[in-house]
């Protein structure tokens, strides 16, 4: 007779042999994304001693830190579409090596440009890299895996990004070895040494789609296009939006439609572009990318707005601001690791919650941002615990239906979307904030200034509330319709 029990032996072995298993792939796997969302933020850190150290203008700042962005985000389709092409193992390894090459180029640069060109090839390596992280996530490991290790690589993502801020001010605080702040480029080669070798032993290999050449004009046509979008955004705050920004932006619009419609004609023809316009059709991914567009415009339109009100405002060091950010993070790796398997017993509702959570958290900040810093903790505690419930799971919902040959160009336009969606809303509502504070220190203008930005990220947050809950409605509604279809169906 069945007591349970050896079955509940048999399903704790079994997670025992997918820890074993799976385990030392998600660690390699999170490891090279924790490194990219590092260097993303570490920058912003480092840039008066950059500034000091090698005479570099604020063209030059400007370069080294929007220039990996930059080549990050426009590479990561074609990056996806190499894993689909070639293998995602094989592009990781490949990636993971050009990405600790050019590190050691940013640690060694004697000379502003020198610094520059190695962001941008850092950025390029960069978009190899770290599509083949959720590709491999989604097509080797199984649906009762892949929920829990798309919940770690939201957790290590935040992780990253909040590392950027307090662990390269504390490099940079103790000058470790008299490195200055070249030891936040040079501290990636142990960990892309031991990367590399660790990813071509124990990565699993995927299925790729190997019967056409790789669209080579496409990847190009969409490469300008968002450089089109995206200098300007990355420059235009900062130089007073001259005249050949808004050329840019309104060149980059006949740019993408042709772009566009050369990808249309090659799939029509049977080949493979560099967009696989196939996935439009998968209506979770499609509703999915917008909600992380909305998501991500408010996130590092979030970030880079409170460090302006922290530092310019409440007259906090780099340090101290990045310490700020530190129990927002921790909430975030806390609730994102808790809110994967929470969706997988409650469905989305977990996600709407987390919405909730942070429009909340927002609504303070709103509220009380005049009141001191610690009513600006106490909001960023709250919007650091909704964060994590909805990031990580957006982009699990996100890939649910992507077919595994699709996982790798899935996964570059999944995060291309969240890059051009994180400067976008940088560009945007930063410049709501700019225009509100003006040119002074003063702290009252600063306030002002944040709550104008922080009740722009409300809205955009209720737009992913709204979207998960359409979302919610389609899935119960589908699953109703199975139910029915099964109860019908002839000795069932």
């Amino acid at each position: 007779m069945n007591t349970g029990a050896p079955g509940e032996g048999t399903q704790g072995k079994r997670s025992s042999l997918n820890i074993v298993k799976y385990g030392g792939t998600l660690a390699i796997l999170l490891s090279a994304w924790f490194m990219a969302q590092f260097d993303f933020f570490v920058v912003n850190v480092a840039a008066p001693s950059i500034e000091r150290d090698l005479h570099a203008g604020p063209a030059a700042l400007e370069l080294i830190v929007g220039g990996y962005a930059f080549t990050y985000a426009a590479g990561m389709i074609t990056g996806g579409r190499l894993g689909d092409r070639y293998g995602s193992k094989r592009m990781f390894v490949w990636g993971v090596a050009a990405f600790t090459i050019a590190s050691l180029l940013c640690g060694i640069a004697a000379d502003p440009i020198q610094l520059v060109a190695a962001r941008l090839l850092q950025g390029l390596a960069g978009a190899v890299m770290v599509p083949q992280v959720l590709a491999t996530i989604s097509a080797a490991f199984p649906p009762e895996e892949r929920g829990r290790a798309i919940g770690w690589y939201g957790a290590a993502g935040g992780l990253g990004s909040i590392a950027g801020q307090v662990l390269g001010g504390l490099l940079l605080t103790a000058d470790v070895l008299g490195l200055g702040w070249r030891i936040i480029f040079l501290v990636n080669l142990p960990i892309g040494l031991a990367l590399v070798p660790l990813a071509a032993w124990l990565l699993p290999e995927v299925e790729t789609a190997r019967r056409a050449r790789l669209d080579l004009p496409g990847a190009a046509g969409l490469a300008a296009a968002l450089a089109l979008v995206l200098v300007p955004l990355g420059l235009g705050n900062s130089l007073g939006w001259p005249v050949w920004t808004w050329i840019c932006l309104a060149v980059s619009i006949p740019v993408f439609v042709l772009t566009w419609r050369r990808q249309r004609t090659l799939g029509a023809r049977g080949g493979q572009p560099v967009l696989d316009l196939e996935l439009l059709k998968v209506h979770s991914y499609l509703a999915g990318v917008g909600a992380i567009v909305a998501f991500m415009a408010y996130f590092a339109a979030f970030m880079f707005t409170l460090t302006l009100l922290l530092q310019g405002g409440f007259g906090l060091t780099a340090f101290q601001a990045g310490l700020a950010f530190a129990p927002m993070g921790v909430l975030f790796s806390i609730t994102s690791l808790l809110g994967t398997r929470l969706v997988r017993r409650y469905g989305l509702v977990v996600v709407m919650v987390g919405g909730t959570i942070t429009a909340l958290g927002l609504g303070l900040l709103v509220i009380t941002v005049g009141e001191g810093l610690p009513y600006v903790m106490a909001a960023m505690i709250l919007i650091g615990a909704g964060n994590g419930l909805v990031l990580p799971q957006l982009i699990g919902a996100a890939l649910v239906e992507v077919a595994p040959h699709q996982a790798g160009i899935g996964s570059g336009i999944l995060s291309t979307a969240q890059q051009f969606a994180g400067a976008g809303g940088v560009a945007v509502i930063g410049a709501v904030f700019f225009a509100t504070a003006g040119s002074t220190t003063a702290s009252a203008q600063h306030v002002l200034a944040m709550r104008y930005s922080a009740a722009i990220d409300l809205a955009l947050v209720l737009v992913v509330i709204a979207t998960v809950a359409y979302n919610r409605r389609r899935a119960i509604r589908r699953e109703q319709a199975e139910r029915s279809r099964t109860v019908a169906t002839p000795g069932s």
